[in-house]
């Protein structure tokens, strides 16, 4: 549903560009405005999303008081008569009487009226009885040493990586409540561009179609090979028809090129013809300016969105971590992302009233950001050498030991940065 203060793509045909951070966060809380629904997933299903509930424990964590050391849990003053074994998964009977010990394995339960547990190596045995000092300190767990039963342990919005899944497992979890995974589509413009092959005769190889759906997946997004479409011929009709095709199961659909106005740019009437509103219409970032977001709501409460990239291969990167990157985060339901920092290594220009997105490779031992190279839009080169973008204020340039935001390129679902 529009409203009076949400232009349609008609009326802001040349819209002043939106300053990137007020970008960055309209459509993060657009995003956050329409988080995916919450689902109930098997553990083994869950890297990478995102909790829509807090992680509590079922029990005491651990759940009864447990052997730390392999050795003996004794009662009373030595030497101790050995009356049995206590191993791991079994439910051992009390010691009742002084001077009593059960040899007890790592991780086993301890047995009720035990006074010490003494450590093996610490331990001699001679006919039939243990003889050795405690150490004065317990060696085993409490029941409740890490939680209690019922305690929250990670809030909403916690992204799901392989040591939550182990967390949650130990608290006793078979499934978590997590957001489902965006289901996201691509759709390729521009009649010039070869699928296979190398470039000639005036037409240049599509980069994006194959590289775009596996950045996606690395924000999470679930992309099958149907979902990406193109070269769509530029035409109209066909932009339409394969725009509205895509919508239909896509929560997110990526196009490239086709974002300004051109003779064949039929991005922004395809969106006014399909009702959409825009988030935002275009960007005071160099490269990648003409990227945009926009919107549509259908009358039962779905609502979709749609990505404009520009052609340029890295400005269309640009466009991913600028507006795709926080989006996803709001659908997921996870705060918006925190932006790194590093020291430049080298001097960057400024782009005068433009931020400026500069590729660059981190050392992230010494936590400095190097330039790269071949960092033209249209060049992908020096994308292929970087770890993400250092973020150039409007009307500033990072000189040699500047602190400087750091926009990060995605991971795989659940890895963590180095």
């Amino acid at each position: 549903m529009r409203t009076e203060t949400t232009p349609t793509a008609a009326q802001v045909a040349a819209p002043p560009p939106a300053g990137w951070e007020e970008a960055r966060s309209r459509v993060y809380a657009v995003g956050l405005a329409a988080a995916l629904p919450a689902v109930a997933r098997p553990l083994v299903d869950t890297d990478g999303l995102t909790l829509a509930e807090p992680l509590t424990t079922r029990t005491d964590l651990p759940a009864f008081p447990t052997s730390s050391v392999d050795g003996w849990a004794i009662r009373g003053d030595g030497p101790w008569r050995i009356v049995g074994r206590v191993l791991a998964g079994n439910t051992p009977g009390p010691l009742t009487d002084d001077g009593t010990t059960v040899e007890i394995a790592t991780g086993a339960m301890v047995p009720e009226g035990a006074s010490a547990v003494l450590r093996i190596e610490e331990s001699t045995v001679a006919d039939g009885l243990v003889s050795g000092t405690p150490r004065p300190t317990p060696e085993w767990r409490q029941p409740g040493e890490e939680a209690y039963a019922g305690e929250e342990l990670l809030p909403v919005g916690t992204p799901v990586d392989p040591a939550v899944i182990g967390l949650a497992a130990s608290c006793g979890h078979d499934t978590l409540r997590v957001r489902r995974a965006p289901r996201a589509a691509l759709l390729v413009f521009g009649d010039e561009l070869l699928t296979a092959g190398p470039p000639a005769a005036g037409r240049v190889r599509d980069a994006l179609g194959p590289a775009v759906p596996a950045w996606l997946r690395r924000y999470g997004c679930h992309v099958r090979p149907s979902d990406v479409v193109g070269p769509v011929a530029d035409t109209l009709p066909a932009h339409v028809a394969a725009l509205r095709a895509a919508l239909t199961t896509a929560d997110l659909v990526c196009t490239t090129g086709g974002t300004m106005h051109g003779p064949v740019d039929h991005l922004h009437p395809t969106l006014e013809a399909l009702g959409a509103d825009y988030v935002v219409n275009t960007v005071a970032v160099r490269p990648g300016f003409p990227m945009l977001l926009a919107r549509l709501a259908d009358p039962d409460g779905r609502v979709r969105f749609v990505a404009g990239l520009p052609g340029n291969p890295q400005s269309a990167i640009v466009a991913l971590v600028s507006l795709v990157a926080p989006l996803l985060a709001g659908l997921a339901g996870r705060s918006m992302p925190v932006l790194p920092h590093a020291t430049l290594a080298e001097a960057v220009p400024g782009r005068g009233d433009h931020t400026h997105l500069a590729l660059v490779r981190l050392d992230r031992a010494a936590g400095t950001a190097y330039p790269v190279r071949h960092v033209g839009s249209a060049m992908l080169r020096g994308l292929a050498g970087a770890d993400g973008f250092a973020v150039i204020r409007p009307g500033t340039s990072g000189a040699q030991g500047d602190r400087v935001p750091i926009v990060p390129l995605p991971l795989l679902p659940g890895e963590r940065a180095s």
